[in-house]
């Protein structure tokens, strides 16, 4: 199996050489479950996170999308830029801390809703079962964007005592069954569920896994907003909610829309600008929020308002050298359990 630090060589090459584009960011390495056609099911197996820290088989991305109504001196079509929201890293977000008091006021709860955080999961794993015409990856070790829709099915039941193995175990892990339907004009992913078996990995599942490592998961998120970036995520949030136009003589080296060149006589960053073209969870029908304090019950889940932090699973337990003390699969799922 590759080292970690390899596979993480060979990650930033991928994303450096490849351009993103909609549907594929570049690699194709992404699976757009949410292309499958309505009342059609894919299979998925989910796999664990390289990183050794991370107790969970998936990472939590919480993106923040500013709306413009045309770029300066450019197209006039509306425009959208993601940004990090800096509460991801543990870091005060100046939108959310704008925001946050919006939902005290019953005419600014939907402008709060719209700036709101957006949650969104990235797993790895294989596909099974495939509905989509397609060519697949070189490496079949995909990622998976997962919105919280799907997710709240795959966090209960994690959370249910039946569940004994952890899903991502190459022995007696268990698939996961993502069905599409449709309530109302948004796709619903309700009736999405695990596998009422387990299975085990076949020879060819192991074999892809030994002969192109795991991904390291948070390698997938965006970088850690700074000082700067942070106060561009302020100025374009002033210039989003009262509707100016997209200024990238302002902001193109720190956060721009797809397609938009970040313009000669601006301030080059030390890294490189980020495009805002990967994919984000699809949308779903709305549910209705938990109830939480005025403050955190801003938007459906999709697009969610403050919602309970997720927990999230472990990597499977592979076997440990002598010695060394590694947790049980039912010491993972207590650990699991007991953080909700």
């Amino acid at each position: 199996m590759a080292s970690l630090q390899e596979i993480r060589a060979k990650l930033a090459s991928m994303e450096s050489n490849s351009k993103p584009n909609s549907s594929s960011n570049g690699d194709n390495a992404i699976y757009p479950h949410w292309n499958i056609d309505e009342n059609t099911s894919t299979t998925l197996r989910f796999l664990p996170d390289s990183d050794p820290d991370n107790t969970f088989f998936w990472v939590e991305r919480q993106m923040i999308r500013l709306t413009f109504p045309g770029v300066k001196g450019g197209d006039m079509k509306p425009v959208t830029v993601q940004v990090p929201c800096a509460e991801m890293y543990g870091d005060t977000c100046p939108v959310l801390t704008e925001v946050r008091p919006w939902f005290k006021d019953a005419s600014l709860e939907d402008l709060g809703r719209k700036y709101w955080k957006k949650r969104s999961y990235i797993f790895q794993g294989f596909v099974t079962e495939n509905p989509l015409s397609e060519t697949a990856p070189e490496n079949p070790v995909r990622r998976f964007v997962i919105s919280p829709q799907i997710f709240n099915i795959i966090k209960s039941a994690l959370m249910d005592p039946d569940m004994e193995n952890i899903p991502t175990d190459y022995v007696a892990g268990t698939d996961f069954r993502v069905t599409k339907t449709t309530k109302g004009q948004y796709a619903d992913y309700s009736t999405s569920k695990w596998a009422r078996k387990e299975r085990g990995l076949d020879e060819t599942e192991l074999a892809a896994i030994d002969a192109n490592g795991l991904h390291t998961l948070s390698d997938f998120l965006p970088k850690r907003p700074g000082q700067d970036e942070l106060n561009a995520i302020s100025e374009m949030f002033q210039a989003s909610v009262d509707g100016e136009l997209y200024d990238p003589e302002r902001w193109a080296m720190f956060y721009k829309p797809y397609g938009v060149e970040t313009p000669k006589s601006a301030t080059q960053p030390t890294t490189p600008p980020v495009q805002t073209a990967a994919p984000v969870a699809p949308v779903i029908a709305p549910v209705t929020a938990p109830a939480e304090a005025v403050v955190e019950t801003a938007a459906p889940v999709v697009a969610t308002a403050p919602a309970p932090a997720p927990v999230a699973p472990v990597a499977p337990a592979a076997p440990a050298a002598e010695g060394d003390a590694k947790p049980s699969a039912d010491d993972i799922l207590n650990m699991i359990r007991n953080r909700s």
